[in-house]
Order: C-alpha cells, then structure tokens, then sequence
C-alpha cells in the first residue's frame, strides 16, 4: 500500500523489484489487498500488463494507519539526532547494497 500511495499505479513486478522480493509473493498479497477492497486494477498499455492502484478506501485506510506509523517513528527515534538518523540510513543502504551484489 505504501508503494502505491507513493508512487501511483503500479504492476507486481514493479513493487517486487522495489520491495526486493518475488513476484508471487507480491502477487499473494495484492490479491489478498483486492479481496479487502483496498487495490484494485487498472488498464494498462497491453493486456499482459496488470497495473494495481488503492481505492477510495484503500488510501483512506492506508492514511489512517500512517498516522500511527509516524507517531512510532517519532517515538522511538526520541534522542537521536537527524545527522545520526540520516548516517544510519546511509549505512543501511549500503548494506543492502552489498547484500544484493
């Protein structure tokens, strides 16, 4: 849902490559998604591509938990600096980075 609201409509094999995971298992969970009314399909520029966006209720929904997301955020980030956040990120990335090589 997060990659959804962030970045518009969106095919399975685009939200695998983001989410580094297979294609299947993006496509369990945005049936799942589907069946709750949150995503639904959309046309796309051929008939083999299948691109998804939320509904109505599925940004709703997905604004509503932000909220509390960002509040645990806030909460367990409390003391560490935006300089030591933004360095553990960095550092994080490269180790995915790495992972992946």
């Amino acid at each position: 849902m997060y990659y959804l609201y962030n970045h518009g409509a969106s095919t399975a094999v685009e939200i695998s490559h983001y989410q580094g995971v297979e294609k299947p298992t993006v496509t369990r969970t945005i049936a799942r998604l589907e069946d709750s009314g949150y995503v639904e399909q959309v046309a796309g520029k051929d008939k083999r591509e299948k691109p998804m966006r939320l509904t109505e209720l599925g940004t709703r929904v997905y604004e509503e938990v932000r909220v509390t997301i960002d509040q645990f955020e806030q909460d367990i980030l409390n003391g560490i600096s935006e300089e030591e956040q933004q360095e553990t990120i960095r550092i994080m990335e490269q180790i995915r980075n790495n992972l992946t090589k």
